[in-house]
Order: C-alpha cells, then structure tokens, then sequence
C-alpha cells in the first residue's frame, strides 16, 4: 500500500455464496484486502476464479454474504440497492471492455451523463466534461458520435466518463479485451499517467501483459487471494483453473 495516502478500500473476510441447485458456490471465500489512494493494482484470475464476483463488489455492484467492505471510509456491505447506486455515482468511476457508450451522442454528451445523474447544471456538466476528454488527448473529438471514433478513442471517451465525477476509486474491467495490441498498449499507458497524477484505478484482468503495467498485483484463484504485491508469473494461478468456483 502506499502509505503516504490514506486507505480507499478495506475488505475485512469477505465471502459471497451463491445457490446453484443442491449446490452452494463459494465465489469469494474469505478475501481480505486493502488498498491505499494513488496506488495501480490489477486484480488477476482466470476465468471461473472469483475475479468478476470480487470486481462486483468492489464496484458497489453487489453486496457480500459476510464480512464488511469499507470504502473511502464508509461500510457499504449491507446498503440498499439505491444506497449503492448513489454511492457508486459519487465514488467510483467505471472502465469496460465494451466501452458501454451511448451510440447517438457525442463524445461530450457521453462524458456528462454521470454528472447529470448527479443533478449538475447543463453548462457546469459540459465544463467538466469538456476538461475529462482534454486530459484524455481527446479535445478535439468532442462533437464526434462514437462511431467517429476508433476502438481506443472510444475507450479514451469512456476512462473521462470514469474520470468526470472525480471518483475515489476507477474501476476497469478488461480494459483493453476488444483493442489491438499497440492500442491496448496506449491505453494501459494512459492509465499509468492518471495514477501517477494522483488517481487510484484497480484493473480487473486475465492478461499478464495488461498487469505488467501495475506495480501491485493482486491474484485471486477459487475465490481465495493467492498472491497480493509485486509481480509474479500467472502461471501459478492456472492449475485449479479447469474447476474454479466461480
């Protein structure tokens, strides 16, 4: 953890069970995690091993079976459906693999939509927005619809979304799985220059070439941390992979 900034994250034996059938699914099973602001981490597993179900929870996107998540200070394990939603507008910026844009707005128009939910003015919305897509290298696309746009300039318009409402935390998922190499590799570049100006971003991936960017790396295998600091090879993540949990 960075010491010099304060904790963002503070998972304490977190586990969440799933009902399949006759069957209990045990797709975290005891995680206990912390992460300090202004840190770079990569969230690591194979398909199966608990990653996305951890992803969802950091995310406010779902809520344990047991144990206690804190983020930026406040216990949000056992918030309401709305509680979350409102926590995750104010805290946490989202990146996915499918850039999730709006196909009939522009590049700015797609920026401001978390602000709106906020209940921000129309004129203060398209300032901020307008300052995401700058920092981005992409103020000059404002007016362009997505399909204007090449794959990495629409994932640059969707991290200033993630980035607009100044989140405590950005959250991407498979960041780069629908990019060619040299744009993936643009893009995981972005992201080291936003974290070394100050923002957290945790990147949820099953690519070693994509965590290599992340001077922590986290690996997680049958709902169970097997691997959290410097860089290690994947492949000590692989063997149970052929019947992970989930």
């Amino acid at each position: 953890m960075n010491t010099t900034d304060r904790e963002i994250i503070h998972c304490d034996d977190i586990r969440k069970q799933y009902v399949m059938g006759e069957e209990i699914v045990h797709a975290l099973d005891g995680v206990t995690l912390r992460i300090g602001g202004g840190e770079l981490v990569a969230i690591l597993g194979h398909s199966g091993s608990g990653k996305s179900t951890l992803m969802n929870v950091l995310g406010c996107l779902d809520t344990p079976t047991s144990g206690r998540y804190f983020l930026d200070g406040r216990d949000v394990s056992r918030l309401t459906d709305n509680e979350l939603a409102e926590v995750r507008n104010r805290k946490i910026g989202f990146v996915f693999q499918t850039f999730n844009l709006l196909s009939r707005t522009t590049a700015l128009e797609n920026v401001e939509v978390p602000l709106f939910y906020r209940g921000e003015s129309g004129a203060l919305a398209r300032r901020k927005a307008t300052e995401a897509l700058d920092v981005v290298g992409l103020a000059n696309r404002l007016h362009h619809l997505p399909s204007q746009l090449s794959g990495g300039q629409r994932q640059r318009v969707a991290i200033a979304r993630a980035l607009v409402t100044q989140p405590s935390i950005v959250l991407a998922d498979e960041p780069t799985g629908n990019l060619d190499t040299a744009t993936g590799t643009e893009i995981m570049q972005l992201f080291q220059e936003l974290n070394e100006g100050g923002v957290t971003i945790i990147i949820v991936t099953h690519e070693p070439d994509v965590a290599r960017y992340c001077p922590r790396q986290i690996h997680i295998r049958d709902g169970k941390i097997i691997h959290d600091g410097a860089a290690v090879p994947f492949v000590e993540t692989a063997a149970a992979s052929s019947h992970a949990s989930s």
